[in-house]
C-alpha cells in the first residue's frame, strides 16, 4: 500500500506531513517510556528487539503473496510492530521502515512519505493495539488467546488503512474517480490481504510466546502471574490459636486457572534472561526472508496499485525521485542474475534497517537512562517512604 508521487496533491501530501511529523515527535517521547520501563528491566530488554522488528517487517513486506486473480498484497507491520514492542515504539518501527524504501528503493513516494507514515504507520498501529488489548481485557488469561487477539487485530488494521487511503484520497486525490468505487474496491481487496497479514502476525507472535512471554510488549501484564503475598511466621497469623491464612492450607499444586505459569513472569523470575538467542533466531529467519524466499514473491500488483489502476487513480503518478537508485526497485544495479540481485538488495534492506532503527532505539533508550538519575535524586530528595518514618 505505499502511496507513490502524484496520487495525492500538494497540500493534502504537506498536511499528512505535519500529521505524520507530530506522530512522531509524540512516539518518541512515548518509546521512551516503553524501552525504559516495565517489570526486571522488561523495557530494556525492548530495545534490541525493536531494531529487529523494524528489520523483519522490511524482510516480509518483500513477500508480496496472491490474493486474487492478478492482485498480492504484503504486510504492512503496524499491529506486530505494537504488539511487540508497544504502540509508539511500533510507529518508529514502520516510519523508520518506509523512510528506508522510499529513498533507496525507490518504493513509496518521497512526496507521500508523510501520508504512508500516517496511513500504514499510524492508523494501523493505533486501530491495531486498540483491537488487541480491548480483546486482552475480556478474553481469559491464556496464550492462545494472545495469539488469537493478534490475529484479529492485524486482519482489522489493513482495511482500516484502506479507509484512511481512501479518506485521504477524497480529500487531495489528483484524478477524478467514483470514491464509492475506490472505496468499495480498496476495502474488498484490503480484507483479504489482512487475511495473510493476520497470519503473519498470529504465527510471530505465537512464536515469540512460547519462547519468551515476557519480550511480548502488548501482554505482559497478561502472561505475568499476578504476585502473591504469604503471611511471615513470625506475624500473628503464625501465632497459636490464630486461624491458618488460606494460601497456607491450600494444596501445594493448586494455581489459578485462569493465569499463565509463575515462569512466564519477568519479576518472579528473578533473574534476567538474555534476549540474544532469540534476536540471532529472528536475525536468521529475517535474513533467510529477505535474502532468499523474496525471489518466490508474487510479481503480480498489490492491493493498492492494482484499484488504482483498474480506476484510474495512478493516471497523475509521477516518476520516483530516487528511480536511479542502485537498488530501485529491490535489485542492485549492474547484477544480471535477478535472483543473486534481488536476495543482495534484501539483505543490504535489512542491514541498513537493522542499523538505523536499532541506533534510533538505543539513542532514544540511553536518552530515558540519562533522565532517570535525576527523577531519583528528586524523589530521594522528597523524604523516605511513608513506611520508613
Amino acid at each position: 500500500m505505499h502511496v507513490p508521487d502524484g496520487f495525492i496533491d500538494a497540500p493534502v501530501s504537506a498536511g499528512t506531513g505535519v500529521v505524520a511529523a507530530a506522530a512522531l515527535a509524540v512516539s518518541l517521547r512515548g518509546a521512551r517510556r516503553e524501552l525504559g520501563g516495565g517489570p526486571g528491566g522488561a523495557g530494556e530488554r525492548t530495545a534490541p528487539l525493536a531494531g529487529l522488528v523494524a528489520a523483519f517487517i522490511f524482510a516480509v513486506q518483500m513477500l508480496n503473496f496472491p490474493v486474487a486473480a492478478g492482485t498480492s498484497g504484503h504486510l504492512l507491520g503496524g499491529a506486530l510492530a505494537a504488539i511487540l514492542v508497544g504502540p509508539y515504539t511500533g510507529v518508529l518501527c514502520v516510519s523508520v521502515v518506509l523512510l528506508l524504501q522510499g529513498v533507496l528503493f525507490a518504493d513509496g513516494g518521497l512526496t507521500a512519505l508523510g501520508t504512508n507514515i500516517t496511513d500504514m504507520g499510524v492508523v494501523t498501529v493505533l486501530v491495531a493495539y486498540a483491537v488487541f488489548r480491548g480483546l486482552l481485557r475480556v478474553l481469559p488469561r491464556r496464550r492462545s488467546v494472545v495469539t488469537g487477539a493478534s490475529f484479529v487485530a492485524a486482519l482489522v488494521s489493513v482495511p482500516a488503512a484502506a479507509v484512511a487511503f481512501t479518506a485521504i484520497y477524497a480529500l487531495g486525490g489528483t484524478t477524478d474517480v467514483s470514491l464509492g468505487k475506490v472505496f468499495g474496491a480498496m476495502v474488498g481487496v484490503h480484507v483479504l490481504i489482512g487475511i495473510g497479514e493476520a497470519a503473519i502476525t498470529a504465527a510471530t507472535v505465537g512464536a515469540v510466546v512460547a519462547v519468551r512471554p515476557d519480550l511480548v510488549y502488548g501482554a505482559r501484564d497478561r502472561l505475568a502471574a499476578p504476585l502473591e503475598l504469604r503471611p511471615s511466621p513470625l506475624s500473628d497469623a503464625g501465632a497459636p490459636g490464630a486461624e491458618p491464612h488460606p494460601a497456607d492450607t491450600a494444596p501445594a499444586d493448586t494455581a489459578p486457572a485462569d493465569t499463565a505459569p509463575a515462569d512466564t513472569a519477568p519479576a518472579a523470575a528473578g533473574r534476567r534472561r538474555s534476549v540474544r538467542p532469540l534476536w540471532i533466531a529472528g536475525l536468521v529467519v529475517t535474513l533467510a526472508c529477505a535474502g532468499g524466499l523474496s525471489f518466490y514473491a508474487s510479481s503480480d500488483p498489490d492491493g493498492l496499485e492494482k484499484v488504482a489502476a483498474d480506476n484510474g487513480i495512478d493516471k497523475q503518478a509521477e516518476d520516483h525521485a530516487a528511480q536511479d537508485s542502485p537498488l530501485a526497485d529491490y535489485g542492485v544495479e549492474d547484477i544480471a542474475d535477478s535472483r543473486l540481485s534481488g536476495g543482495l538488495a534484501g539483505v543490504i534492506g535489512v542491514g541498513a534497517t537493522l542499523v538505523v532503527g536499532s541506533g534510533v532505539f538505543v539513542a532514544v533508550r540511553r536518552r530515558n537512562s540519562a533522565g532517570t538519575p535525576a527523577e531519583a535524586g528528586a524523589s530521594t530528595a522528597s523524604g523516605p517512604p511513608a513506611t520508613e518514618r
